[in-house]
């Protein structure tokens, strides 16, 4: 899929009155959305690299926010009561539909919502050259090693990720590629479907979706063997404790975390200690410039 059929893809999910709204974007904008909005009382927005866009017409309502769960579940709520309990439901062609609202807690654990007050519908993007200028950078002595990269939330630190996932996993000019093990948790990064990734992650990468990163981890060390291991926003202890043990074990890494830059990085406690330990030799810094954005490496043992 293309920049706009995968835009298709995810105003197909909308109900019929507000399609028509995103439908009428010009082309060129329809490629840079990055997310649909939907607030209950609000008009549909369009996020783009600069910011929210208004989209007008009437305001949305909790029916049309009812109408997109029905759509994107396949009118089987029953079916993804284990994506809804976490908050997202994952869709064909990249898409996810995130979901807030009036929570349905049952042993002190969310199991659905009782009531949608907003959504917000990530379109998946290739973005497929982006990492050209910074592989070279992340070999050492011909073998890839171990990189986390930065940005703000909505920064492209995803984007980023399958791209490189995907140069280091496939035969090329710095070797015949590594088998790569990515944790797709949230089933955005690979966006499986029938067992088949629909957005490119390389040929020689093994995709568990679906499952706790730090699970993950520990999963495709048992199972599959990896020489990397790949996976998106390390946000809980236990992720940090299971990619160290990964890389005791030899392993290398791909990972993201949201962050300004290193300084912002290491004010933070969770990071610090990992960092302390040396586990990421690279660092990617991605920043916003003028719609567009520039990615710094900082390379050697980052501390």
């Amino acid at each position: 899929m293309d920049d706009v059929e995968r835009f298709n893809e995810a105003v197909r999910l909308l109900p019929c009155a507000l399609r028509e709204r995103a439908w009428a974007l010009p082309a060129p904008d329809k490629r840079c959305v990055e997310e649909l909005r939907l607030r209950a009382g609000q008009r549909m927005t369009a996020l783009m690299p600069e910011g929210e866009v208004n989209l007008g017409g009437e305001a949305v309502t909790a029916r049309d926010l009812e109408l997109l769960v029905e759509i994107a579940t396949g009118a089987s709520v029953h079916s993804a009561r284990e994506m809804l309990r976490r908050g997202f439901i994952a869709c064909r062609g990249g898409c996810r539909v995130g979901l807030c609202g009036s929570a349905i807690l049952s042993g002190g654990e969310v199991t659905g919502f009782r009531a949608i007050s907003s959504a917000s519908i990530r379109i998946g993007r290739e973005r497929q050259g982006i990492a050209d200028g910074l592989l070279p950078g992340l070999f050492r002595a011909g073998a890839f090693r171990s990189t986390l990269i930065l940005s703000p939330p909505g920064g492209g630190k995803t984007t980023l990720l399958r791209e490189i996932v995907r140069r280091v996993s496939s035969p090329g000019p710095l070797g015949p590629g590594n088998r790569v093990g990515l944790c797709d948790e949230r089933g955005e990064i690979a966006a499986l479907r029938e067992g088949r990734p629909e957005l490119a992650v390389g040929v020689k990468t093994d995709v568990l979706d679906a499952c706790p990163k730090a699970a993950a981890v520990m999963m495709l060390l048992r199972t599959m063997n990896p020489q990397v291991i790949a996976l998106d926003e390390i946000t809980a202890p236990e992720d940090t404790a299971a990619i160290g043990y990964a890389r005791n074990c030899g392993v290398e890494l791909i990972a993201t975390a949201h962050a300004l830059d290193p300084e912002d990085l290491r004010r933070r406690p969770l990071y610090r200690d990992m960092l302390a330990d040396g586990i990421f030799e690279n660092m990617v810094i991605i920043r916003a410039a003028g719609g567009r954005r520039e990615y710094e490496l900082v390379g050697g043992e980052v501390r």
